[in-house]
């Protein structure tokens, strides 16, 4: 009889643990949301687009697949996010989940204005993921950002995700940015967040038809488009090409990218592309005037040489080396002088004077923006040409003969 007891209590005892799909969801019964757009309404209300994915439709042809477009897009409006969320439930039949949103895209409306507003519901729905990547819809609406179709990527998100991982391993004018790094921009006394830019490029009435998807080369297409420069919340500005770069360059994110340069009176007749980058930056205080500097050690080949000239020569590799090093700097230069003239410490300067002189930082914080736009900066750029590709000697060289 004990031992009957004894176990009718353990039974007891673990019955609360037991019960692992009380919360359970049926696939059937959700709406997987992988993107959402965020644009201005009327009478200042939010207006949400829903990417949702039809999994029928994304299936290949070879297991069954749908023949019918691989995302449906729903739009609601609400006073808050949480309100025009919960409105769409209204013209959705299946309940909406965020768990596998990848993309949250604000437009620039929002972000000018009410970019605060819609944090802290992102931030606080412990449905949706902090790590979502974050951008700006920059000429276009959030809602032609979420409903262009795409060729390569059935799902239209995963080709803006893509995109931005191509574009910061091989061009260096972007980089991945989630919710969590835009918030700790954003709380950080001593930097500024940023986001990247996108841009809906060509005939944007076709870029929700079929028939976009039906072409070689499509009416309409995504492109990341610069980086936006925040100050307290709000968007204050753009920064494109050199000055993007500049920005990755010297938060240290640079993968790789390409120099140009000039040889023997032709312009941009050599390009180099960096293979490995690190950047350090540190301050120093001179009579109580904080000083940054910026060192850059770079590693590269020659991936290109539209001149006659030997690649062989210690003397013209050194060459080579000394003028990518002069072109660095002047683009990391132009990039501190932009974010300066904005007053915007998107680089993380105030920082790095946090970290060097605490007690100066305490003076000086809350006049940072101004103490930013007249710091001194010093640029260190030092690169090593570690290979010439398969070809040491070009046909240019040849053709000289």
């Amino acid at each position: 009889m004990k031992k009957v007891l004894m176990v009718l209590s353990i039974v007891v005892m673990i019955l609360p643990i037991l019960s692992a799909c009380w919360n359970q969801k049926e696939l059937t019964d959700l709406a997987f949301v992988m993107a959402l757009g965020v644009d201005k309404g009327e009478n200042n209300k939010f207006t949400l687009s829903f990417q949702l994915v039809n999994p029928g439709n994304v299936s290949s042809a070879q297991t069954g697949g749908g023949q019918g477009l691989p995302i449906a897009v729903y739009k609601s409006t609400g006073d808050t996010l949480t309100e025009a969320a919960r409105n769409a439930t209204k013209k959705v039949s299946r309940r909406l989940y965020y768990a596998h949103t990848n993309i949250v895209v604000i437009s620039e409306e929002i972000a000018k204005e009410n970019m605060l507003d819609v944090l802290d519901a992102l931030d606080r729905d412990p449905e949706f993921r902090t790590t979502t990547e974050l951008i700006i819809a920059r000429g276009s609406t959030a809602e032609e950002i979420v409903t262009t179709l795409t060729i390569l990527d059935k799902i239209p998100v995963k080709s803006i995700s893509n995109q931005i991982k191509s574009s910061e391993s091989m061009l260096g004018e972007n980089m991945s940015i989630n919710i969590d790094d835009f918030l700790s921009g954003l709380l950080s006394k001593g930097k500024q967040p940023i986001l990247n830019g996108y841009r809906l490029r060509g005939k944007k009435s076709g870029a929700k038809k079929a028939s976009n998807l039906q072409k070689t080369t499509t009416d309409a297409y995504l492109e990341s488009d610069g980086l936006a420069v925040f100050h307290d919340g709000k968007l204050q500005d753009w920064l494109s090409n050199d000055e993007a770069r500049g920005v990755i360059w010297i938060l240290d994110k640079l993968q790789s990218t390409d120099i140009n340069i000039n040889w023997n009176g032709k312009k941009k007749a050599l390009t180099v592309a960096p293979i490995r980058s690190k950047t350090k930056v540190s301050a120093k205080v001179i009579n109580e005037k904080p000083l940054i500097n910026i060192k850059i050690e770079n590693e590269g080949w020659i991936s290109e040489a539209n001149t006659n000239i030997d690649l062989t020569n210690p003397d013209v590799m050194n060459q080579i080396e000394k003028k990518v090093e002069i072109e660095t700097k002047k683009q990391i230069l132009a990039t501190v002088k932009a974010t300066q003239r904005l007053k915007s410490d998107i680089l993380g300067f105030g920082e790095k004077v946090h970290l060097a002189n605490p007690r100066l930082w305490k003076r000086i914080q809350n006049q940072w923006d101004e103490e930013f736009a007249d710091l001194d900066v010093n640029v260190k750029v030092d690169f090593y040409v570690r290979r010439e590709g398969i070809r040491t000697k070009p046909f240019w060289s040849t053709m000289k003969q």
